[in-house]
């Protein structure tokens, strides 16, 4: 019987043996990361690890390696890849200031993205807009309202875009210790907002101070929280083209910031190296050029000239691999080579897909994103009135929902949807969208305005779409490429705003849609109440209906500067930062960075310093008292700025450093605390050098940036204080 045991345990020891010996080194889960990369290149023919460097990726079936395409969406919702929970656009992702909510949702990004990806898999497709690489966040600083992309961005502010980008790369990316749930990417690296138009030709000029102090440091803190991926721009910085810049993807991302994840280039941004930048001549010449610069994947088509490229001795087989081995690397970390078994994420099933808690979390975040700029009494609305009037060019347009880069969802809420979901039977809904969007009727006919006249509420749904801002092929009604060279509404819009105003006595509210600044002053003169709901996703038409009916009280703020006018602002094509954002502007804004009303009266009180001087290595604490004064419960953004009030070097006006949500029953209160740690006090001399002064300090907390025009929009009163650094 013993002698039995012992040869069954010989036997699977040998069949163990065998098998192991038939699993290539590359499939084996035992072995180490680097060595299963190695494997597996040295399988290649020269042909087929360049092809494998190109973002449809082909498969090698000797290899039973199936086909990858590198190319996917998620910037507000898994994105072209079929149905998917469509969450509120990034910008309006960025007016809720809110880092818990950023990871919640592309936590659920991250679910969606696996469960479909399996479903593809176990069907055998690999097509484009399926795979697990992700290019998003867009951590661009949106510098210009002018730049129809803006929408894609947490807005102007460095620190803002650095917080909400950590936590969606978080979510996206997951944390288990051995697998990526989906591959996050930091785009677009780096100096790049605009001009749209230009984007293939264009020469970002930055000096050191501004590079440094606002376009690097987003990208800073998502190296730091390990972004598996950074895309680099179109344009160039500085004279190099970004896919070919030595300073920025060598001695900044590689060896300054230590990255240690893969480059993709723009798509077709190789390109531009021979047919907009003119620094090659070939594409030989460009695709040598790329590699040799830290550019792992093409998106594009241009990489099989790598060929060539040795060929002509312009770049080794060696540094291939080398660039092939990075990009490899992230394969395997997603679990693509694997068996299925293995990795948990695998396991994701399609229920998540469109789940009753995804819709919750998506009308959570379109509520929090909508900011009210102006109320004067009227909202919130009993849904019990008589009669209600909804018109406008956007009150039953999917569109306005979409913003850009997004899915498709079968139980899309427009605005109109949502009111009329609202309103309690025995009241009466009527709509008429009255005018087309940018252009005037046709029909001279009016039958619109005068049901204003008689109706106890009229919503006005305006603003812009993705029609009028976005890339450069997508928005099919701009003649700016996408980019928005005039500042205001289209004058069908603001003359139809007019005549209603003119019809009715009772109560007129506007509901603007748009993924960028806009001149509102019109709307905020004729309306009694103006709401700003950005993009808001699927579950717009529901978040909107909650805010007006006073479901919820309103708490997003505007994450980035609306100008009076482009009067105010540099010209488009100059990035200095020199007068623009509210970092750096001094002219009075029509609605400041970090404002938003609500349904109560908040109430700073007692702002105190753990100390008055501090030495250059220690830490001071703020304390500040928050009451809610008003009859609702409500959340408030609370806001830490610094002000570093006298430097060597010019220094920004304001800087924020610190945000907390905070939820409040009325009358209650609450102490709000922060950190003011010796980073946060450095300031960016002309060199780009990051260094702390001694000296006084500003400290600003409030529910918005401080400033006149902040209180006379009815902000709650910023407090402010001073320290000293010796």
């Amino acid at each position: 019987m013993q002698q039995k045991y012992i040869f069954t345990l010989v036997l699977i020891s040998l069949v163990s043996h065998c098998l192991a010996q038939d699993t290539p080194v590359f499939r084996d889960v035992d072995k180490p990361l680097e060595t299963r990369v190695q494997d597996l290149i040295n399988q290649l023919t020269l042909e087929e690890k360049v092809y494998q460097m190109m973002h449809n990726s082909p498969a090698i079936p000797r290899l039973n390696m199936p086909a990858y395409n590198w190319w996917n969406e998620a910037l507000h919702g898994v994105g072209r890849g079929g149905v998917a929970t469509v969450f509120p656009q990034a910008i309006g992702l960025g007016a809720t200031f809110d880092e818990d909510l950023a990871f919640r949702v592309s936590s659920a990004i991250s679910d969606e993205a696996r469960a479909m990806f399996n479903a593809s898999v176990a069907k055998g497709f690999h097509k484009q807009y399926g795979g697990l690489t992700f290019w998003t966040p867009n951590i661009n600083i949106f510098r210009d309202p002018r730049w129809g992309r803006g929408q894609e961005t947490y807005g102007e502010d460095p620190y803002l875009t650095s917080r909400l980008g950590v936590s969606f790369v978080k979510g996206l990316q997951g944390d288990n210790p051995n697998y990526l749930k989906t591959a996050a990417c930091a785009k677009h690296f780096a100096v790049h907002s605009g001009p749209e138009k230009l984007r293939h030709e264009f020469n970002a000029l930055s000096s050191s101070k501004d590079l440094w102090e606002t376009y690097l440091p987003a990208f800073k803190a998502l190296v730091d929280a390990d972004v598996e991926a950074v895309m680099c721009a179109y344009n160039r910085t500085n004279d190099e083209p970004c896919c070919a810049h030595n300073f920025l993807l060598t001695d900044v991302l590689r060896k300054k910031w230590n990255f240690k994840g893969h480059v993709v280039s723009d798509c077709w941004a190789v390109v531009d190296f021979y047919q907009g930048h003119n620094v090659v001549k070939t594409k030989a010449e460009a695709v040598a050029l790329a590699v040799k610069n830290g550019v792992n994947l093409n998106c594009g088509d241009e990489y099989p000239a790598l060929v060539e490229a040795v060929e002509k001795g312009l770049i080794t087989e060696k540094e291939i691999d080398a660039a092939l081995a990075v990009l490899l690397r992230t394969r395997f970390k997603l679990g693509l080579f694997d068996p299925a078994e293995s990795n948990p994420y695998n396991a994701i099933s399609t229920d998540v897909i469109n789940s009753s808690k995804h819709r919750a979390l998506a009308r959570e975040a379109a509520q929090k994103s909508i900011v009210l700029l102006k109320n004067n009494g009227v909202l919130p609305l009993k849904n019990n009135l008589a009669k209600y009037f909804v018109t406008g060019p956007n009150a039953s347009d999917v569109q306005v929902l979409l913003g850009n880069y997004y899915g498709v969802n079968p139980q899309m809420v427009t605005v109109l949807e949502g009111l009329a979901g609202a309103v309690e039977a025995g009241s009466q809904l009527q709509y008429r969208q009255g005018i087309l969007l940018d252009r005037d009727n046709v029909n001279p006919q009016d039958w619109t305005t005068g049901n204003a006249a008689n109706s106890d509420a009229t919503f006005v749904v305006l603003g812009i779409s993705g029609l009028l801002e976005g890339e450069e092929g997508e928005s099919i009604a701009s003649p700016y490429f996408g980019d928005r060279l005039d500042y205001n509404l289209p004058k069908n819009q603001i003359d139809f705003l007019k005549k209603i105003r003119e019809k009715t006595t009772t109560s007129v509210i506007a509901v603007v849609t748009g993924g960028s600044p806009m001149n509102l002053a019109d709307v905020h003169e004729l309306a009694d109440a103006v709401l700003l709901v950005w993009y808001p996703g699927q579950e717009g038409g529901n978040a909107v209906a909650d805010i007006v009916f006073g479901k919820i009280s309103p708490s997003g703020r505007l994450p980035v500067t609306f100008p009076k006018s482009l009067d105010q602002l540099p010209a488009y094509e100059d990035y200095t930062m020199k007068g623009r954002t509210y970092r750096y502007m001094e002219a009075e804004p029509l609605y400041p960075f970090g404002f938003g009303l609500s349904y109560t009266q908040f109430e700073y009180s007692n702002l105190t310093l753990s100390k008055s001087s501090i030495k250059k290595n220690e830490k001071i604490e703020a304390q500040v008292t928050l009451t809610n004064k008003g009859n609702v419960v409500s959340e408030e953004v609370v806001q830490l700025y610094l002000t570093d009030v006298k430097a060597s070097t010019t220094t920004p006006l304001y800087s924020l450093k610190g945000i907390q949500r905070i939820t409040l029953e009325p009358g209650k209160s609450v102490v709000v605390s922060f950190t003011i740690t010796p980073d946060m006090l450095m300031l960016v001399d002309d060199k780009g050098n990051s260094i702390l002064e001694p000296g006084a300090f500003t400290v600003s907390i409030g529910g918005s940036l401080p400033g006149n025009r902040s209180d006379q929009l009815g902000a709650a009163k910023t407090l402010q204080t001073n320290f000293t650094v010796k």
